[in-house]
């Protein structure tokens, strides 16, 4: 995923996480994220930014069931949650004067834009 974005000059990407501090590394390297991640376990970026939880229907329907499938069959191995998995997230692009660019906040977690769809805001 970094390959695309190492393209583009002056981008900065950062993985926000509800996850304590203590535990960033050990979240980075099971989503073998070469990003810097952030902790915000009181989880005030995600409030900000509008992001909520979705009801235990949005967030365990047949898309994420797939999904989590789709990793199982190309050998990723799950964990069992250890957080709120009802917790939505979101993707946000942010130029360098801090201006929202675009904002993803999807109903479910398998509602996510592509890395393209992200990239194509920085051109």
């Amino acid at each position: 995923m970094s390959d695309r974005f190492g393209k583009l000059d002056s981008v900065h990407i950062a993985v926000v996480t509800f996850a304590q501090a203590g535990e960033l590394a050990a979240h980075r390297a099971h989503l073998g994220l070469e990003f810097p991640m952030l902790a915000d376990p009181e989880r005030r970026i995600y409030q900000r930014f509008g992001l909520g939880q979705g009801s235990i229907r949005e967030v365990w329907n047949p898309g994420t069931l797939r999904l989590y499938a789709r990793l199982l069959i190309r050998g990723r191995r799950l964990r069992r949650p250890r957080h709120n998995t009802r917790q939505l997230g979101g993707d946000f692009v942010i130029d360098t004067d801090g201006r929202l660019l675009a904002a993803f906040r999807p109903r479910s977690p398998d509602d996510r834009p592509s890395i393209d769809d992200l990239a194509a805001y920085l051109n």
